[in-house]
């Protein structure tokens, strides 16, 4: 195969802010010429699948600012430096929901914005949920619901549900709760 790899001459930190960093960085290209790349670098997230007994959905609604509009979205959060996925999206359910589960299984991995982020997002299915009461940050406000995975669907076909991690957790949801794709593990 050819090689296509883009290697890193210098870099410039932009911006350093509490959530991402913004790097210029200039790299040789696969023909030998030079070019610039802006990118984003992300500490990478993770968002849960909860699945309830009765088989619905825990969702959130949540104002985001940069689109001016509330979303619908999948419980999920940013990892703390050195801090395990898993545990991430362990503390991210609670706080964010209340619930806690007792069974967990990785789904998969994502990207959602290579073409300037090296943000990932670690999906997890969680089941065999207990609510208590969520913990949310001190500037986060948020609404809590469930949803049957079919409503869910029917919500991404109107455009009512946008958000790229949910998008990829409920096609994820659809196969794994079918039995069309296992869970790895």
């Amino acid at each position: 195969m050819k090689d296509l790899s883009e290697r890193r001459l210098s870099s410039s930190l932009v911006y350093d802010g509490k959530l991402l960093k913004v790097r210029s960085d200039t790299v040789r290209l696969p023909d030998g010429g030079t070019a610039e790349r802006e990118w984003i670098e992300h500490p990478g997230a993770v968002a849960v699948i909860a699945l309830t007994d009765a088989g619905e959905l825990v969702m959130e609604r949540q104002h985001r600012y940069s689109l001016g509009r509330d979303m619908i979205e999948m419980p999920a959060g940013k990892i703390d430096p050195g801090e395990d996925p898993l545990a991430t999206a362990k503390r991210e359910l609670q706080e964010e929901t209340g619930y806690t589960a007792a069974l967990w299984r990785h789904v998969a991995t994502i990207h959602i914005a290579i073409g300037y982020s090296n943000e990932r997002i670690e999906i997890y299915l969680a089941r065999d949920l207990k609510q208590d009461v969520a913990k949310l940050d001190d500037e986060e406000f948020l609404e809590v619901f469930t949803l049957p995975l079919a409503a869910a669907l029917a919500w991404v076909r109107e455009g009512k549900i946008t958000d790229a991690k949910t998008v990829a957790c409920l096609f994820w949801a659809e196969k794994v709760l079918s039995g069309v794709w296992a869970t790895p593990g």
